[in-house]
């Protein structure tokens, strides 16, 4: 990727002067980070008084990809392409997104999760169906990566939804 690109994420302006790469710290108007719990966890945002868990949210890209499915700068065969697993995950396993599916219209949109870590060992890459089993991992292990992903069982769309960090590191 060509460094222009990649300069004009730093181009922000913190307090009237420009921030490079390399510039980082208080002298360079760095806002104050998430609240900090009196055990030096990070507590992270939240939402109507729950705690957030860190996580990334892949709303934006899905709206692009989106954008050039119906402006035809992409095929439907390159967006609807779940592989069995996935579907077969979402059909038996996942949980109803509350939607109509972006590309056919059907109500046919399932939320799957995955998680993996490298403590994990036998449930590395697994699928979790319930809150339950994402509870007894968290209790277990450090710190573990769970995959949110969006599968439509109708016409195979899939884009990866979420991706949160669990674990007792992140208990909020």
């Amino acid at each position: 990727m060509s460094g222009r690109y990649i300069g004009a994420i730093y181009r922000k302006h913190h307090c009237g002067r420009p921030r490079g790469p390399g510039q980082v710290g208080a002298e360079w108007g760095e806002l104050p980070g998430p609240p900090v719990r009196e055990n030096g966890a990070d507590s992270g945002p939240t939402l109507r008084g729950v705690t957030a868990r860190r996580h990334v949210d892949y709303t934006l890209a899905r709206r692009a990809v989106l954008r050039d499915l119906r402006s035809g700068r992409r095929d439907r065969t390159d967006v609807c392409d779940a592989h069995p697993e996935l579907l077969r995950a979402g059909r038996n396993l996942g949980e109803c997104a509350g939607g109509d599916c972006p590309v056919c219209g059907r109500a046919s949109l399932r939320l799957v999760s995955y998680v993996y870590g490298d403590a994990l060992r036998h449930a590395n890459g697994r699928c979790i169906a319930t809150d339950r089993e994402l509870e007894k991992l968290e209790a277990r292990h450090e710190e573990f990566s769970r995959y949110v992903v969006e599968v439509c069982i109708e016409c195979r769309w899939n884009h990866l939804s979420r991706l949160e960090l669990h674990g007792r590191r992140h208990v909020g």
